[in-house]
């Protein structure tokens, strides 16, 4: 029986992805492991000339880019390992962190999801866990109350960022850059969500598991160092646009009714004002990129339903 079967989904990232998988192979010791590695249709170099520079990979190349959640479930159905840690390739390891938090999920008897800490490259610490969206925290954040009222768990989502956790505890949800669960608990709820292209992906999931039974850990006895957001340095307006698409996909999903319609509406109305706010600080400050940000944010506004256009103007001239 493997002991884990280690999942990284990989695009035009192969730098990124030697690197991850040369910290992997130093660090991991004591356990038995399988690399699969999920390739979406990467054009910047030769992935099989990669992966041959390491034992144990098994490489699934994809003909096209499905998005991060397909892929990680194709690797998923034939992974053979009792724990699946679905891992980003611009993650890399300084300690045996997989081997610890293993030994720390073999005594959960629970259906439990497991992240560890992340670090940015500086050795700072990385923000990874958060309280599920819901109606009232997305309307403080898109109205910036979280700045008036950072510890509140109802009004900042984030609010335990500003905790220095030291031992494990129970949380909505992780980051899922380093995301580890029981490959059994993982296939009960079918992997990721597929509808969804790139982000938020990890939220929904630690949701579906809450509403199972089951729950997420913030183990924070070990960490790993994720670059963060590499892989759409890039493209901007990728990043921007699948992460509204995806917020937005979780309250249809998840929520009804009135949270539902405050949700999305204070969404839209937190890209409506901040048109304006990024224009003017950016001419202001001779800031190209905060000028770039305010046009992304009316272009978002073409994503949403039209009614709310309709009700978003009816309040303006009321």
């Amino acid at each position: 029986m493997i002991d884990v079967s280690i999942i990284i989904v990989n695009y035009n990232g192969f730098d990124l992805l030697k690197n991850c998988l040369i910290t992997l192979y130093k660090f991991s010791k004591n356990f038995d492991f399988e690399v699969l590695v999920v390739d979406n249709n990467s054009t910047d170099g030769n992935i099989e000339e990669l992966v041959r520079e390491f034992d144990k990979v098994i490489l699934i190349k994809n003909k096209t880019n499905l998005g991060f959640a397909k892929a990680n479930n194709i690797a998923l159905n034939i992974a053979q390992g009792k724990y699946i840690l679905f891992l980003n390739n611009d993650v890399y390891l300084i300690d045996n962190s997989i081997k610890m938090v293993l030994d720390f999920a073999q005594t959960q008897s629970d259906d439990t999801f497991i992240g560890c800490k992340l670090l940015n490259t500086d050795h700072t610490w990385q923000a990874s866990i958060a309280n599920f969206p819901s109606g009232l925290n997305s309307f403080s954040a898109n109205f910036f109350l979280y700045l008036l009222f950072p510890n509140s768990k109802y009004l900042n989502k984030y609010h335990l960022q500003r905790k220095e956790i030291r031992e494990p505890i129970i949380i909505d949800y992780v980051l899922g850059a380093f995301l580890f669960g029981s490959r059994e608990t993982f296939l009960k709820l079918k992997g990721f969500d597929t509808k969804s292209f790139f982000y938020a992906e990890d939220i929904d999931l630690c949701y579906r598991l809450k509403l199972l039974g089951g729950k997420t850990i913030y183990y924070p006895l070990t960490s790993v160092i994720h670059i963060g957001g590499a892989s759409v340095k890039t493209n901007q307006w990728f990043k921007f646009k699948n992460k509204a698409i995806s917020e937005l996909q979780f309250f249809q999903k998840h929520k009804k009714g009135i949270e539902f319609f405050f949700g999305i509406f204070s969404h839209y109305c937190g890209n409506l004002i901040r048109i304006p706010i990024s224009a003017i600080i950016g001419l202001i400050k001779f800031d190209k990129g905060l000028i770039i940000r305010s046009y992304y944010h009316f272009r978002l506004l073409f994503i949403y339903p039209k009614n709310l256009f309709i009700i978003s103007f009816a309040l303006i001239f009321v």
